[in-house]
């Protein structure tokens, strides 16, 4: 027999992963896509425009995932506490801006041995996208273990 925690934990990693794909490819606009990872020394743009492009991308990703969470748990009669789904959401958006500013996972990257793939984009494989990806996976995984506490 499967518990409770199991079953929430299940239906909310489920509802947060699949909003994340929706949120990152078809919600984020090409704007923000484009300008949220600028820094003073890249292509002339300033940190104020990144710092904007990406809080308006995790506003729209967070609100995704927030429609998700709650109208998909609602449906599946599973009880989600509005406090743990705030405090998952909270973390979600807060790690994706995180990683969305690039140049954190970047300095993660080197630091972890991972310099090099950061920055393959060869072989049909980009490094940076699959890094990114994966960092999502995880706090999404800790949001869900949130939510199904």
């Amino acid at each position: 027999m499967i518990s409770v925690r199991a079953a929430r934990f299940a239906a909310a990693y489920a509802l947060l992963r699949a909003a994340a794909d929706v949120a990152d490819h078809w919600v984020q606009t090409d704007h923000q896509a484009r300008t949220k990872g600028q820094h003073d020394h890249h292509e002339g743009q300033s940190s104020a425009a990144g710092r904007r492009a990406c809080a308006a991308h995790v506003a729209t990703y967070t609100a995704t995932q927030a429609a998700a969470l709650v109208g998909g748990l609602a449906l599946l009669g599973v009880r989600g506490r509005p406090s743990r789904v705030a405090a998952a959401l909270a973390l979600s958006a807060g790690t994706h801006y995180i990683a969305d500013r690039r140049e954190p996972l970047r300095r993660l990257a080197t630091a972890t041995g991972k310099g090099s793939f950061v920055h393959l984009a060869d072989h049909g494989m980009n490094g940076a996208y699959l890094l990114d990806q994966s960092w999502h996976h995880l706090f999404e995984t800790a949001a869900a273990l949130i939510v199904a506490a």
